[in-house]
């Protein structure tokens, strides 16, 4: 069965005093089709990369996760794209998934798709805005009442490139607190469930898009000038950081989590919904299906050969789309005094301590 066309993304936000919003620095219309045609000749030809230690099998496929039975899994954007097939494929190998997203008719539709496709699915609904740090905090009651533990908590939602600078319940840049911080705070007020698991792992989307990004510790929430593409990056590069660091401070505090990072390639999801006319025409040419794209995801999250502290995604000509491996760490996201005061920074701006939430 299809995954439903359902959006993700947030309206952008029309605000009188809103920042002036500079030209995004981009290709010429021209260069950048001429781009994505070599790209995708260069894909199509593409066989991958070698082996590498610790990388998973390139033929790795949704037919490979082993049973899911009696794990429960949080799946953040479950209702369209990437966060859709992750939970049908979860769902479909037993695990007891639970969908969180803003809008509950497109949760029931995309919990009514996977119990069409797997008729004893266990996969249920649950309201969360991730830009709305009160939204993060009563989700987590909620879960915890309900929820004896979490095997997997899979942060997968986000938007990309609103045209406008929009700001969250809490008075941050939009792509920042949605793609991140949200996830941020969501992670630290899960800590206690998932420390209930005899294994849990956290799941962190990134994107390839994090390899230009570059933490703005002076203004990160775009106030001064805001440019779309960077602060979506910036987004996906604190992402990849978080993860990596979620994984050091659980190995030398013994919280025993198991934090991976993954994205996508390019995929056909409703994140392209703000790219222009040109972008959209040759992406569809260029872009994998979104059951493809979620399978660094879906290794991350199910295979047991998974490793905490990698990062995976496709293989192929700039990890676009091919084979799945280990997908190169830029080297923003290997500056650990950088993902340390990026960590504080996040503390202090969601209101939560991890150190707190395992005590």
């Amino acid at each position: 069965m299809t995954a439903p066309t359902l959006s993700t993304a947030h309206p952008p936000e029309d605000r009188d005093h809103a920042p002036r919003v500079r030209a995004a620095r981009r290709p010429a219309r021209w260069r950048t089709a001429l781009t994505l045609i070599c790209l995708l000749a260069a894909t199509a030809c593409s066989a991958g990369r070698s082996s590498a230690q610790g990388a998973p099998p390139p033929d790795w496929a949704v037919a490979d996760i082993p049973a899911q039975d009696g794990r429960v899994v949080v799946v953040t954007g479950g209702t369209s794209g990437i966060g859709f097939e992750t939970a049908k494929a979860l769902a479909a190998a037993g695990a007891q998934v639970v969908i969180a997203a803003r809008n509950a008719e497109r949760g029931a539709e995309a919990v009514a798709a996977i119990r069409g496709d797997t008729p004893d699915a266990v996969v249920r609904f649950e309201s969360l805005d991730l830009s709305d740090l009160a939204s993060v905090r009563g989700f987590a009651r909620r879960l915890d009442a309900s929820l004896p533990r979490i095997d997997v908590l899979v942060n997968n939602a986000g938007i990309m490139e609103p045209p406008r600078r929009g700001e969250s319940a809490d008075g941050y840049e939009m792509q920042f607190a949605t793609n991140y911080l949200g996830h941020f705070a969501l992670t630290a007020e899960l800590l206690p469930l998932l420390r209930k698991a005899p294994s849990p792992r956290v799941v962190n989307l990134s994107s390839i898009a994090a390899r230009r990004g570059e933490i703005q510790f002076d203004d990160p929430q775009f106030v001064r000038d805001y440019d779309p593409g960077d602060a979506y990056q910036q987004s996906k590069l604190a992402s990849l950081m978080f993860a990596l660091e979620l994984q050091r401070r659980s190995d030398a505090a013994g919280w025993g989590i198991r934090s991976i990072a993954s994205h996508p390639g390019v995929s056909r999801t409703n994140l392209q919904a703000n790219n222009g006319v040109v972008r959209q025409l040759l992406g569809h040419l260029l872009l994998q299906p979104a059951a493809r794209g979620a399978l660094p995801t879906l290794y991350a999250a199910a295979a047991p050969d998974a490793r905490g502290g990698h990062y995976y995604g496709p293989t192929g000509v700039m990890e676009l789309r091919g084979p799945l491996g280990l997908a190169r760490v830029p080297a923003a996201a290997t500056d650990e005094a950088a993902s340390a005061r990026l960590w504080d920074m996040s503390e202090t701006l969601a209101g939560v301590r991890f150190a707190d939430a395992v005590r």
